[in-house]
Order: C-alpha cells, then sequence, then structure tokens
C-alpha cells in the first residue's frame, strides 16, 4: 500500500500521490481510506469475461444501483476473446464485417449505451465502467462526461502521459487525446437518475487488425482505414515507448478515481443479486442474435 506520506495536496487542494511505478505495478493496489468524511464508492478489481458477459454484468450493476441495492460502483476489466461493440442504436450491416469477425474469433456484442463501434483488444485496452448517481457527478450529461474524464486524466498523468479533453460533438462522444490523438473514448446511458459511462483506455492499438473489423465509410480499403486510423488513434504504448501491463493500468485509473472524485474506494464483489442478473442478461439478451443484431430483447 502507499504511505501516507506520499500524498501531497497541490494549490487546487486536491490530493495528488507521488507514485511509483513500482506502486502502480502492485496487483493488489488500492487508494488507502483518507477521510470518514468522504464518499465510499464500491471498486470492483480488474477482471476478464467474454463480450455478452462483460455487458451483462455493466447491466445488472446499472440495475442494482438503480433500486438502491450497491453503492456508487467503479468496475475494471478487460475482454476475452477481443470483440466488437455497437452503440445501443447502431445497424451492424454498415458497422462491422461478420466474416472478418468470425475468421479472427472476435465476439460481437451491442450495448445498451450509445456511441460508435469500438474494438476491444483482448491484449491492449483495460475497461472502466462507472455507475453512480448522476448527481454525483455532474449537474448534467457534458459535466458527468467531464468529471469522469478528469480522473482518467489524472490516471494517465500517474503513468507518464498528459491528455486533453475533447468535447465531442453530435456525431462523436466525448474523449481524451493526445497530441490531438484518441487514447481513451466512452459511451454513456442514463435511466432514473443513475448514469452508466463505461470506457476505454488504450494500452496498445493494432490498427491493421481493427480495420479489418471495422466498417469506415471514408476509407476504400482496410488498409487506407488503417492508415487513416495511425494519424487519429494513439495509445499508452505508443506515448511511452514501452508497454505497460494491465494492472498498472487499473491501479492508475483506481488512483485517478480516488484523488479527482475525491471518494473512498472499497474494493468487494458483485452482490449475488448482481450475479444472478448477469447471468439472466447473458442468456436472455447479450449472447442472442435478437439484441446483437436487431436490438430486440426474448
Amino acid at each position: 500500500m502507499v504511505p501516507l506520506n506520499k500524498w501531497a495536496i497541490d494549490k487546487n487542494h486536491t490530493s495528488v500521490p507521488r507514485l511509483t511505478a513500482t506502486d502502480l505495478s502492485q496487483s493488489l493496489f488500492f487508494p488507502r481510506k483518507e477521510s470518514e468524511n468522504m464518499d465510499t464508492w464500491r471498486l470492483i478489481p480488474l477482471e476478464t469475461h467474454n463480450a455478452f458477459m462483460n455487458m451483462a454484468i455493466d447491466e445488472a450493476i446499472l440495475t442494482a444501483r438503480i433500486a438502491q441495492r450497491v453503492p456508487n460502483t467503479l468496475r475494471l476489466y478487460m475482454w476475452k476473446p477481443s470483440a466488437v461493440s455497437i452503440g445501443k442504436n447502431q445497424n451492424p450491416q454498415e458497422a462491422v464485417y461478420p466474416g472478418a469477425l468470425h475468421k479472427h474469433g472476435v465476439d460481437f456484442v451491442r450495448r445498451i449505451s450509445g456511441g460508435g463501434t469500438v474494438f476491444h483488444d483482448a491484449a491492449g485496452e483495460v475497461t472502466y465502467s462507472v455507475t453512480a448517481a448522476t448527481v454525483s457527478l455532474g449537474k448534467d450529461i457534458p459535466a458527468v462526461y467531464q468529471r469522469i474524464y478528469e480522473a482518467v486524466t489524472d490516471a494517465l498523468r500517474l503513468i507518464g502521459i498528459t491528455a486533453d479533453f475533447s468535447p465531442g460533438n453530435e456525431k462523436n462522444c466525448p474523449n481524451l487525446t493526445v497530441a490531438g490523438k484518441k487514447i481513451s473514448g466512452s459511451a454513456q446511458t442514463v435511466k432514473r437518475g443513475m448514469v452508466l459511462q463505461h470506457g476505454t483506455v488504450l494500452l496498445s492499438v493494432n490498427l491493421p487488425l481493427m480495420f479489418q473489423l471495422l466498417q469506415v465509410k471514408s476509407a476504400n480499403t482496410c488498409a487506407q482505414a488503417a492508415q487513416i486510423a495511425e494519424r487519429k488513434i494513439t495509445s499508452i504504448q505508443k506515448e511511452l515507448g514501452h508497454a505497460i501491463t494491465a494492472e498498472t493500468a487499473a491501479n492508475a485509473l483506481a488512483q485517478g478515481f480516488h484523488a479527482i472524485l475525491k471518494i473512498n474506494l472499497e474494493p468487494a464483489t458483485l452482490t449475488q443479486y448482481e450475479k444472478e442478473l448477469a447471468q439472466r442478461l447473458y442468456v436472455s439478451k447479450y449472447a442472442t442474435d435478437a439484441w446483437n443484431q436487431n436490438a430486440k430483447t426474448v
């Protein structure tokens, strides 16, 4: 654990951890509880599931939070096998190449959030999901996006990367960039005063594979799409010049949310209610063609 003397207070009275690479690479590293006055959130530590279960768990947490069964929650996870997810209202026929997905053994799933098509590389990404009362994060949706991205920005700072917030536009959700290149994106859904925002932090990026899977209207070939993306997408590995582990990124994210949101994070697991609901959603929704192809539930 990080000793207390590693914490400093900056001019804005924000807790800023002075962390070493060893601190961030510890596999069971969580921010120290600093104040009884801070709100306590649940932290679901880094775990790996397939695409269908990942989306089922996120929805189960949202449902449980709406029912006041669980507190605000930060969840960290990875995908195995690699997957492509699309936004709730997207047409898969215009988003992906089904034959390429099958050829490369890549899962395909529809999210309950908006946004666009995302490739989730099993080895190249850590995903976070925030499920919380909207009022605990901001006065409106743009403010919520910005607040969460402040935490992710701080996580990248701990790793050694300076990122900038891009507010997005009508076609693109807000994201984080490094020298104009996207390194983190996210999507949201809001229901009964609770927000679910899940987002990516790119450890590395395999553009040739990504654009064999994703359709890009502005490109004539997959190779051309990858070349265009080279100018628009970056990763932690590209920016640092070396790879970091998923555990290091996950620990930095936990630290970033702790410091910026001024919350205590309590490591925990899903409740039995969430586990059972996630299993039902997996079977009846996220693993079905009815949902993934047509946004219909059984």
